[in-house]
């Protein structure tokens, strides 16, 4: 059974923006960018009539499209990092979506997540690599941001266990009210990356 979690898209000038810091530490293994997401909230291995229960309970979510900034680099694990990602500027509204999904979960009994909801997009997979090496890339690279982009829709995803994550699948997709104050401020007016599943799990 495929693991589930709700997500955002990155949109092609962010993922272009992630890409170019792909390379420069020898032994990580790179997330292929067609698989770059932002984890909104973990569901895992559930049965097909919970799902079903959660797809109509997210059918509830309303709220506007906000923009989004990439901003900084770096590493979860602590003193074995096991992971590289780039962080997330600031957004109270992106908080807030996260936390109605949390509530939605934990009225449909699912436990509570006991990691705090960090926004991140996961760029790199290590496995015993030098202290030295990781925190030489780090700090190269600690400027990094992207431009801003907009939210326009979350997704509910699924994934099967996969050497360096993914192939990720997006199962369900809903759409955010407009913000006309988004459409003057819209860079460039991208699409998010990824299109719908043609053949729904549930």
């Amino acid at each position: 059974m495929p693991r589930l979690f709700t997500a955002l898209e990155i949109p092609r000038g962010a993922t272009l923006s992630l890409s170019l810091l792909r390379g420069g530490l020898f032994g990580a293994r790179w997330i292929d960018v067609e698989n770059y997401h932002l984890t909104l909230r973990f569901i895992g291995d559930i049965e097909g009539h919970m799902a079903d229960e959660i797809v109509h309970a997210l059918d509830r979510i309303h709220k506007q499209e906000f923009t989004l900034t990439l901003s900084g680099i770096g590493a979860f694990g602590g003193k074995k990092p096991h992971s590289i990602y780039a962080g997330v500027a600031p957004s109270p509204e992106l908080y807030a979506l996260q936390e109605q999904m949390e509530r939605i979960c934990q009225r449909l009994g699912l436990p509570a997540d006991a990691r705090k909801f960090t926004p991140h997009v996961t760029i790199a997979r290590l496995k015993n690599l030098r202290d030295e090496d990781i925190a030489r890339y780090l700090a190269a690279r600690g400027n990094f941001m992207s431009m801003p982009f907009k939210v326009s829709r979350f997704t509910l995803m699924s994934s099967r266990e996969a050497i360096g994550g993914g192939p990720y699948i997006i199962e369900e997709a809903w759409q955010l009210h407009k913000n006309s104050a988004l459409e003057d401020s819209n860079v460039g007016g991208e699409k998010p990356s990824g299109s719908m599943a043609e053949n729904n799990i549930f």
